[in-house]
């Protein structure tokens, strides 16, 4: 029955939605819960032939999310990211209602970028994370982005740098680039927290350092080669890799620093993250050696993760622990 909605205002549906529907116009559903003074605006502006936006937009919720207590705490790199993406859902779905998504619009979404598949794979990474905010502040009930089946990257699985490449690269570098290179090898960190590390963070013959991505605090000790280039550093600020005036040293300069050395040298297949695959395999490959180990020097948090990262050499490390049992026992 009608008796109790103003004119044009009709239920429609399984889930009675309220539809303004006035002869000879496209029925426009209301967002707004009857009897409240958003739905008076509402009504007045579809009356007078005007059709009032969402109260709650995607746009709305960027802003929201941003303002949150859970923007400040991520990571430098991860706002970066994030925020890139965010633009690009405020310039394509900014005056969407989150309420309105449905998993097959996100499937179209990540389709329509499946030519730089890691990049739609990512998007889709970020709207889930605005669509679980959506949830915690009461906007939806379910986030339609959980279940999106990833694309296939067309990148190879990074590599460990080949030993022939480390040793081009340590007789190729100049000091900068080198101190980037044997940090990033020597502690198995990310770059993020390579740069952040501080000549009072060395005690008792290794480094204190918090991983800024997972707030994990490792105690690293030092390799022959990173302790021996330390030893020959000038120090010049606080932070070990700096500039020339003390200053730390900028993400983007660092890359470009070590990108120089890889081209040089023909690694450019090897970034300066697939040193901490390489910090990885070498522990893994020594005998004696598990997860455990690995996870102690890079912070990883499961097996699962020592595994993509050391996966071969922990194999071939098991493999000869087997060969060498097996040939102990025949000669027995």
């Amino acid at each position: 029955m009608k008796r109790d909605r103003p004119k044009y205002v009709y239920e429609k549906g399984p889930k009675k939605y309220l539809y303004f529907c006035r002869k000879g116009q496209k029925p426009i559903r209301m967002t707004a819960k009857i009897g409240t003074a958003d739905f008076a605006a509402e009504y007045a502006m579809l009356l007078r032939g005007r059709q009032a936006g969402p109260n709650r937009t995607i746009r709305k919720l960027i802003d929201h999310y941003l303002k949150s207590e859970k923007w400040a705490p991520l990571a430098h790199n991860t706002r970066r990211s994030y925020k890139r993406h965010f633009y690009y859902f405020d310039d394509v779905m900014g005056g969407v209602d989150p309420a309105s998504l449905r998993r097959v619009h996100i499937n179209e979404m990540r389709d329509a970028l499946s030519a730089t598949p890691t990049d739609a794979n990512r998007k889709v990474s970020a709207l889930s994370v605005l669509m679980e905010h959506a949830i915690d502040i009461g906007w939806l009930r379910e986030n339609p982005a959980l279940g999106v089946r990833q694309l296939k990257t067309k990148r190879p699985p990074r590599q460990p740098w080949p030993e022939d490449k480390i040793r081009a690269f340590r007789e190729a570098a100049d000091p900068l680039p080198l101190l980037i290179f044997e940090m990033l090898l020597g502690t198995g960190q990310r770059i993020s927290d390579v740069l952040a590390i501080e000549w009072g963070h060395i005690e008792g013959g290794g480094i204190n350092l918090r991983q800024k991505k997972t707030g994990t605090g490792l105690w690293v000790p030092l390799t022959d080669h990173l302790k021996a280039l330390l030893d020959a550093t000038p120090r010049r600020g606080a932070t070990i890799i700096s500039q020339e005036n003390g200053r730390p040293l900028a993400y983007n300069t660092a890359w470009a620093a070590v990108m120089k050395v890889r081209k040089a040298i023909g690694a450019e297949a090897y970034d300066n993250h697939a040193l901490r695959h390489s910090a990885a395999s070498e522990i893994a490959s020594i005998p004696g050696m598990r997860a455990e180990h690995v996870q102690a020097i890079t912070g990883h948090s499961s097996a699962a993760m020592v595994k993509l990262y050391a996966g071969k050499a922990q194999q071939r490390a098991r493999a000869l622990e087997v060969g060498n049992a097996r040939r102990s026992k025949r000669e027995r």
